[in-house]
């Protein structure tokens, strides 16, 4: 039993780390740069609230259990804003690594199960990885919408860089969202050229 305690609270803390690592989007006041903690943490009360967005397929619990796990592998990665410039093959590699060892801290029978909804997420296959990867891609833009830009202006992105690397992920698993969001940032965009 203390074991396993001690192999549960050994994850348990490593995965503090995560409030350490700082994303490209600042938080909806503009005041700093979010932590991908907070980002996993806000993602969750997004699944919450939003869960009416879902199909009827989807599993509302285990797009929680994605969201907060989906980006520990952070804490050794690092976090790749969407519009930075990475090599997304590499940065692949390193998150495999990373899972390997965070979830590795983890009693066996934990380490699979969590290290499985890891690998669904980030396969996007079924439609409760499409519905949480979707959330993972709306809660951005919606936070630079209420920074007045936040990251878009700090990465120059146009409205096409949006459409083509953030729309159509939202809209494979919540294409309602990404209607609401492509007005939002269309009605954006046109202020700033105006």
């Amino acid at each position: 039993m203390t074991e396993r305690l001690d192999k549960q609270i050994a994850f348990l803390n490593e995965a503090d780390k995560l409030k350490t690592v700082l994303r490209g989007t600042t938080l909806c006041d503009a005041s700093r740069a979010e932590n991908s903690a907070e980002h996993s943490w806000h993602l969750t009360l997004y699944a919450l609230v939003l869960a009416d967005q879902a199909g009827p397929e989807v599993d509302i619990n285990r797009v929680i259990k994605m969201l907060i796990l989906h980006d520990l592998v952070e804490i050794d990665a690092g976090d790749n804003p969407i519009f930075g410039d990475y090599d997304a093959v590499e940065m692949e590699a390193q998150e495999q690594i990373a899972a390997d060892r965070i979830f590795g801290l983890l009693p066996d029978d934990l380490r699979d199960d969590l290290r499985s909804i890891w690998e669904e997420f980030e396969a996007a296959e079924s439609p409760t990885a499409r519905f949480a990867k979707s959330l993972d891609r709306f809660q951005p833009p919606m936070q630079n919408l209420a920074s007045g830009g936040g990251s878009w202006t700090d990465y120059n992105v146009s409205e096409a860089q949006i459409e083509e690397k953030v729309g159509r992920k939202i809209a494979i698993g919540a294409p309602a969202l990404w209607s609401y969001a492509r007005a939002r940032i269309s009605s954006f965009f046109a202020g700033v050229g105006a």
